[in-house]
């Protein structure tokens, strides 16, 4: 038992590691991974060569995914001036996209469960491909919010559901194999994007970004329908509906409040929203105490590791939600680059996620989860904090060297926090505590986006020239490395043996 955690936990290294939003919610937690091949019926069946067909299938919706959010953050000054409307208002369709992750991420299990895995993989590539041909269309801010929310519901089903397409249809003794072939295509989008949408931008038109989704995934479509099995769990389990509703408003209503609390005119609306989302997150808690299966359930915080996984994640991804928002915003109007040459030095920071890959089970294996996570935590949050006092007088290649440093140690953060969050969670309850998590993921990195637009308009407000200064993406920097900074003090909560079973980490003595 004890070799084969250590393995897991080297596997979950290697496709956990955080480049994007979407790889991290690829990563089944180790006990997911050994409980679902298990429980697999159709496992056995499955041709020993098969699992490769079915991990690039999948891997196509997700590369897709990961190469549309990629792109999407480098064109982001140009639509703003198509549109006729400020840079920083346009984190309002990231965040419609990262929402909508949140909410019907919980309920994918489900529809996979009662409807079969091929027909709702299939039909959330449809879904993603509506929104972005929406997108491609979109003439106001309004109008390319909503169409970013329904290209967060595809989304929302494509990732989860591609994962457990594997996990039931795989057989277990090819699982690591299968996800190192579904991630390495995903891992490939956070590379090319930032270069392929400065490309777009400079020598076509924004909207070619959403239209480049529609051959990739179509062929997905093509390739899932005739090539993926349609394989369903057990379908008996009581969808939460009340809790889906509840918990959905609540979080829609604290993200928006948050998102215009900032904005000039919308004070009213936006404490109504806050209040409205409070008093649903606690109609919320006491619902969830009264049913069996809650959509999501509280009750796991008792877990101490996956308490501290998701407090200092969460803290963490809030900064890294912010950064991919804030880089290209600040080369782009406070140092004048192309939207071309600002592609090209923001994939540092992929890159030196990819490099960290090898590297972390051997850390893992040496220090432990806590002392590895303290070090890569003050690591990554001095290269935040190093963000802001970039200068268009810094030479490029300390820039990227900056920016490669801090992928890869808040790589390794999120690879150390998807693995030792599922230490201590009974196997019983891994489904609800996948959820559980990767919500939490989706929702904080949202927080991220609406903190760092919120600190842009004020300072641009204070400042009264119209679009935020070099000091105003400092003092954005700065604090969202104090925030990801704040996530020491729980490092430091977990024991110096805390999921030693899992990273084969021993004390000395």
């Amino acid at each position: 038992m004890r070799w084969r955690r250590r393995n897991l936990a080297s596997m979950s290294a290697d496709v956990g590691d955080g480049l994007a939003p979407g790889v991290e919610a690829i990563t089944a937690p180790p006990a997911t991974l050994a409980a679902s091949s298990a429980q697999s019926p159709a496992s056995a069946q499955e041709p020993a060569r098969g699992y490769r067909v079915t991990a690039l299938v999948v891997a196509s919706a997700l590369f897709m995914q990961q190469l549309d959010g990629t792109v999407l953050t480098v064109a982001l000054p140009t639509m703003a001036r198509d549109l006729g409307t400020p840079a920083t208002s346009l984190s309002l369709a990231l965040t419609s996209y990262l929402l909508a992750l949140a909410l019907f991420i919980p309920a994918s299990g489900t529809l996979a469960d009662r409807f079969g895995s091929r027909t709702i993989f299939c039909g959330a590539i449809g879904v993603f491909l509506l929104g972005s041909i929406a997108c491609a269309q979109a003439d106001s801010l309004a109008m390319l919010v909503a169409a970013r929310f329904v290209q967060g519901i595809g989304g929302a089903m494509m990732v989860p559901v591609g994962r457990l397409v594997l996990l039931r249809s795989v057989a277990k003794e090819d699982m690591v194999q299968a996800l190192s072939w579904l991630v390495m295509p995903a891992l490939a989008g956070p590379i090319l994007g930032p270069p392929l949408g400065g490309l777009i931008v400079t020598t076509l038109d924004w909207r070619w970004i959403f239209y480049l989704n529609l051959p990739i995934g179509v062929a997905g479509v093509i390739g899932a329908w005739l090539l993926v099995p349609d394989v369903r769990g057990d379908s008996r389990v009581r969808f939460d509906r009340l809790g889906f509703v509840l918990s959905g408003v609540a979080l829609g209503c604290l993200l928006f409040g948050f998102e215009l609390s900032s904005r000039p005119g919308t004070g009213r609306v936006a404490i109504a929203l806050l209040a409205a989302g409070v008093l649903l997150g606690a109609g919320y808690v006491r619902h969830a105490k009264r049913v069996a299966d809650p959509i999501l359930d509280p009750t796991l915080m008792r877990v101490p590791t996956f308490c501290l996984s998701v407090i200092a994640g969460s803290l963490t991804r809030i900064t890294q939600g912010a950064q991919p928002f804030l880089l290209p915003l600040m080369f782009q109007l406070g140092f004048g680059l192309s939207a071309a040459k600002t592609g090209l030095i923001t994939m540092a920071g992929a890159i030196g996620a990819l490099a960290m890959k090898a590297l972390a089970p051997r850390v893992l294996r040496r220090w432990g989860f806590r002392d590895s996570l303290i070090v890569s935590g003050i690591a990554s949050s001095l290269g935040y904090a190093i963000c802001a006092f970039f200068r268009p007088d810094w030479p490029v290649a300390v820039i990227v060297a900056v920016l490669g440093l801090s992928g890869f140690f808040t790589s390794f953060q999120f690879t150390g926090y998807n693995a030792i969050a599922y230490a201590d969670v009974d196997a019983t309850r891994m489904s609800a505590a996948t959820s559980f998590y990767a919500t939490f993921q989706q929702l904080t990195l949202s927080l991220g986006i609406c903190t760092a637009a919120t600190i842009l308009e004020l300072g641009t407000a204070i400042g009264g020239k119209g679009v935020p200064t070099l000091g105003t993406f400092s003092a954005a920097f700065l604090t969202v490395a104090g925030i990801s900074f704040a996530a020491l003090v729980w490092n430091r909560r977990f024991a110096e043996d805390a999921g030693a079973d899992m990273s084969g980490h021993r004390q000395a003595g």
